[in-house]
């Protein structure tokens, strides 16, 4: 029990001691003290220190490194002074432009000096970079002229459905107003039919009250005329028939008188539709009837 407490106020110490290093002069935010809250901080406090100590050591090889580059420049600067009397300030213009290329041609490279071993493997791998980029640019620019033939296609296809839209939709307007008039027509077909049936029905009560006979009614002359139609229909090869007959020799006078029946009693059902249909005609009052539009 002692150990853990020793180890939690060690653990407190350590990370007050991060925190305060941490915020410097601001006030340190509120925080439980608990144990889970600790371990965090804790785990913290050494991860920061851990990444502080790496972050000084990138820093002290830096240093080593740009103390090594300074030296080397020193030392190749002196070289070039006492063996080939050559100095940044007697060198001419044209040479300071050349060495400034050098150097930035060999930081373009990326190169650690400005040997010709370090520029050859660099200037490679820079041709190489360019080819593969050449070949990335020549598969790019193929499927983006693929791309354009189907944009061009999806827009003429758009343009094609706009234009069968719009097509339809004129067509769509052409019809609903052949489909209102129809509609207008039907109604008022409708209700021409139904006046009709109210004049028929008042027009039968009315002749009913004038004491017509039920024979007379439209329906019945129409059956009249039906089996008048009928009978005229059966008489033609009847007359057929006695036609052959007329050409016998044999007791022609009776042939005629049967001829001469048929067509009295033939003639007589004629006359007997159109009295009927005559009566029916004067049966009805001027003032019943009524006109209609």
């Amino acid at each position: 029990m002692q150990e853990e407490l020793a180890g939690m106020e060690a653990k407190l110490e350590k990370v007050a001691s991060w925190l305060k290093k941490t915020f410097g002069d601001q006030p340190i935010p509120p925080y439980e003290a608990d144990a889970r809250t600790v371990d965090i901080l804790y785990e913290l406090a050494e991860c920061n220190e851990s990444r502080d100590g790496d972050v000084r050591l990138l820093i002290e090889d830096m240093k080593q490194k740009a103390e090594e580059y300074e030296s080397d420049g020193t030392y190749l600067q002196d070289l070039l002074t006492e063996s080939l009397n050559l100095s940044f300030s007697n060198m001419s213009k044209g040479s300071t432009s050349y060495l400034n290329t050098l150097v930035d041609t060999a930081l373009a490279l990326e190169t650690k000096d400005t040997s010709l071993a370090s520029f050859i493997p660099a200037i490679n791998d820079l041709t190489s970079e360019l080819d593969a980029a050449d070949s990335k640019n020549k598969e790019m620019e193929l499927e983006l002229s693929t791309l354009r033939k189907k944009l061009t296609s999806a827009l003429v296809l758009e343009k094609r459905l706009q234009d069968d839209l719009k097509k339809t939709e004129e067509l769509l307007v052409v019809e609903k107003a052949k489909a209102d008039n129809r509609t207008q027509n039907m109604k008022f077909l409708k209700d021409k039919v139904e006046d009709f049936k109210f004049r028929i029905k008042a027009a039968e009560e009315q002749l009913s009250l004038c004491g017509m006979d039920a024979s007379l009614t439209h329906e019945s002359l129409v059956n009249l005329s039906e089996n008048l139609a009928e009978l005229k229909k059966q008489a033609v090869p009847l007359k057929k028939k006695l036609e052959s007959y007329l050409d016998l020799t044999p007791s022609p006078s009776l042939a005629r008188v049967k001829i001469e029946e048929a067509k009295r009693e033939l003639e007589a059902l004629e006359a007997e539709v159109s009295a009927k249909v005559d009566m029916t005609a004067l049966s009805v009052p001027l003032s019943t009837k009524r006109h209609f539009s």
